[in-house]
């Protein structure tokens, strides 16, 4: 829903994926899912991309934002959690894209900016608390493309999010949560065990597995992820005034 007239519409940082080929341009380029910029402005908010690249500290690039959704993508360089990749890895064409948004996210926690992470941004949180990751999930797994429930913890801030207890979910992800990251809490389950949902112990941070911005448009759940970040960027614009 827009927001009012005269209302200052909620600006959301959009972390960018670097690709070495992207239709319609000569080089590379940097994209984001046209479904999820939808999504962020059907909830009310103002999509902004963030390029991987800035002359500027993340602390920085957050002033004048209202919230940050780090989006799906490439694998996260099992490097980063202390192993070597296998073959069915693929990490991301830019070399910097984890580091870009590992640094996009802490500092938004350390600001109290709140956090929307979808797919890889949940890997990457997770990492990033010295958390580690499956590489490739078996293939006939229900993850790698299918709908299958989630299972929500019914005291998590993500339940309250959505007002329900499960949820079937759009899945598509061959690497998958092993150990979960220190400060982190999982609120969310698939049938088989594997991890769904985490959140931030202190930080207004929601971290989910699946692709919300697939049915955002006709599920009135998956949409809610999206209302919640645009609600929590409302509330802080207000204390900020």
């Amino acid at each position: 829903m827009a927001a009012p007239r005269g209302d200052r519409v909620p600006r959301i940082g959009v972390t960018g994926m670097w690709s070495n080929q992207i239709h319609g341009l000569r080089f590379d380029g940097s994209a984001v899912a046209a479904a999820v910029l939808r999504s962020v402005i059907r909830a009310g908010g103002e999509p902004l991309t963030l390029f991987a690249e800035s002359a500027l500290p993340p602390e920085e690039r957050l002033h004048g934002l209202d919230a940050l959704l780090v989006p799906g993508g490439s694998d996260i360089d099992p490097r980063r959690y202390g192993q070597e990749p296998v073959a069915a890895t693929s990490p991301a064409d830019f070399a910097a894209q984890d580091d870009f948004e590992a640094e996009m996210m802490a500092a938004a926690i350390r600001l109290g900016v709140p956090t929307l992470a979808i797919c890889r941004g949940f890997q990457l949180l997770n990492v990033e608390h010295g958390g580690t990751l499956v590489q490739d999930v078996d293939a006939d797994s229900p993850h790698r493309n299918s709908v299958h429930d989630v299972e929500i913890d019914p005291g998590s801030a993500l339940a309250a999010a959505i007002g329900a207890a499960s949820l079937p979910v759009s899945s598509y992800h061959h690497q998958a949560v092993d150990r979960v990251g220190e400060g982190l809490r999982v609120t969310g389950r698939a049938p088989d065990g594997v991890v769904e949902a985490l959140e931030h112990e202190t930080a207004p941070l929601l971290a989910i597995q699946w692709h919300p911005e697939d049915n955002a448009g006709e599920d009135a759940r998956q949409h809610a992820l999206f209302a919640w970040l645009i609600d929590r960027a409302r509330a802080r614009m207000g204390r900020d005034a």
